[in-house]
């Protein structure tokens, strides 16, 4: 029978290498190493984080036009699809890459959990008098339901609705609840995961969480009142010109007024008095 080979097996030796120099050089617990394992991915991941913070900035700002192009196109999906994929382009929109943190990170999971699976076996007897108790809760290397383990999967659910929040920023309302129901949806299949795989998705939320707080603070929001011009966008029409006054035909003897002080056109008319009546002179 022919072996598989493992497509992962270079990342789990890999993540086993900077497990035991955190543990042995760095003189961290083995929880604690998880925990550093985190900030290391992180912070490798800061390049692909940073873009994807303008990514979402970009498809909050020009928000109101896809709507737009999609309420136009709602009866039809294929000409809407490809009205969509026009105005990415031409706005240099990537949908994708709000995902891209995500995706990169789903190899590193994967991988680790088969570490952690035959960690107990593999790696733990090298290092003899170490401890794999995490702040004295859990095991990383047993089942998340035993022990204190169902109170860190609590705290792991806390903290992936935090991070959703901030990620779902600019989805539409579907995909805000769908992302928002996913992480209680797990929890019945997460039950038997290592302890260890929990640390390390709290530890990955909570810097989420607090990437997120500081990113809006220091990045500024785009202008969404501003209309983004595109070949889809309507262009404005100029205003109507206002219609012409009206001339009242002016009175003999009366002047001529615009709106406002009476205008005079020569010197003023002199008029005769008439002799007051008394009698004849006799």
């Amino acid at each position: 029978m022919i072996a598989v080979a493992n497509p992962l097996r270079p990342i789990e030796n890999f993540l086993t290498s900077l497990l035991e120099w955190f543990h042995a050089t760095a003189g961290f617990s083995w929880a604690w190493s998880i925990v550093a394992l985190v900030v290391l991915v992180r912070l490798v991941l800061v390049p692909v984080t940073v873009r994807q913070i303008h990514s979402m900035q970009n498809l909050q700002a020009h928000a109101p036009e896809m709507k737009e192009i999609q309420q136009r196109w709602k009866h039809d999906k294929q000409r809407q699809n490809e009205e969509l994929m026009k105005f990415y382009r031409e706005n240099k929109i990537n949908p994708a890459a709000s995902c891209l943190p995500i995706v990169l990170q789903i190899p590193i999971f994967i991988s680790l959990f088969y570490v952690l699976k035959d960690f107990e076996k593999e790696v733990f007897p090298g290092y003899p008098g170490s401890s794999l108790d995490f702040i004295g809760l859990v095991d990383i290397t047993q089942p998340t339901k035993d022990g204190w383990g169902p109170l860190l999967l609590v705290v792991y659910v806390a903290s992936q609705l935090t991070s959703s929040y901030f990620m779902a920023a600019t989805m539409q309302k579907a995909q805000r609840i769908l992302l928002m129901v996913l992480p209680i949806a797990f929890v019945p299949f997460i039950l038997n995961f290592p302890a260890g795989l929990m640390i390390y998705w709290l530890t990955t939320n909570l810097w989420t969480t607090g990437q997120g707080i500081v990113t809006r603070r220091m990045m500024p929001r785009p202008d969404l009142g501003v209309q983004h011009k595109s070949s889809r966008t309507p262009p404005k029409e100029p205003p109507a010109p206002a219609p012409p006054p009206k001339s009242k035909k002016r009175q003999p003897g009366v002047p001529a007024t615009d709106g406002g002080a009476p205008t005079s056109a020569g010197p003023p008319r002199r008029v005769k008095r008439k002799r007051s009546g008394g009698g004849r002179r006799r």
